[in-house]
C-alpha cells in the first residue's frame, strides 16, 4: 500500500507505510532518545497521528530542518526500520547506494525524490495555501 503527504487536493508520493514508519523510528530512536514525538511533537506527534494544522506549519518545517541537520552527522548504518522492533532491518539489508553518505539523504521516495525534499514541498504548499498536511494512504 502506498502512502504520500496530501494537502488539499495536492499529492506528495512517500512510498510504502513500512518505509515511513521506518523514517519517523529513526528519527525517534537517534534524535529522541526512543520517546517518540519528545522533541519533535508537530512531525512525530501531530502529522504522523494524521495532520498538521495550517498554523502549525511554520513550526513543522523548522523542525524538519533540524532533523536533517542532526541526521546528517549519522551514518546510514544508524537506520531504525521499526522502532517496536529494533533487530528489524530494512528489506534491502545493508546495502545501500555510495551516495547515501548519512540518514538525512538515507531516505529516497518511491518516485526518487529525498524524502526531506518531499516533506518540504508538501508543507510549502500547505503554507502557501493555507490547509492542513496530512499522511494518506492509497
Amino acid at each position: 500500500m502506498s502512502v504520500g503527504l496530501q494537502t488539499k487536493y495536492y499529492w506528495y508520493t512517500v512510498g510504502t507505510g513500512d518505509f515511513l514508519h521506518s523514517f519517523f523510528s529513526t528519527i525517534a530512536v537517534n534524535l529522541e532518545g526512543g520517546e517518540w514525538g519528545s522533541r519533535f511533537p508537530c512531525l512525530m506527534k501531530e502529522l504522523y497521528s494524521g495532520e498538521i494544522a495550517p498554523q502549525r506549519i511554520v513550526e513543522a518545517k523548522a523542525e524538519l530542518s533540524q532533523i536533517k541537520k542532526e541526521l546528517e552527522k549519522l551514518p546510514p548504518s544508524e537506520v531504525v526500520w521499526d522502532i517496536e522492533r529494533l533487530d528489524a532491518k530494512p528489506p534491502w539489508g545493508d546495502s545501500v547506494s555510495d551516495s547515501i553518505a548519512d540518514l538525512s539523504n538515507y531516505f529516497v521516495a518511491s518516485e526518487g525524490e529525498d524524502l526531506f525534499e518531499v516533506f518540504d514541498a508538501a508543507l510549502s504548499m500547505a503554507e502557501e495555501i493555507g490547509e492542513p498536511v496530512k499522511i494518506v494512504s492509497l
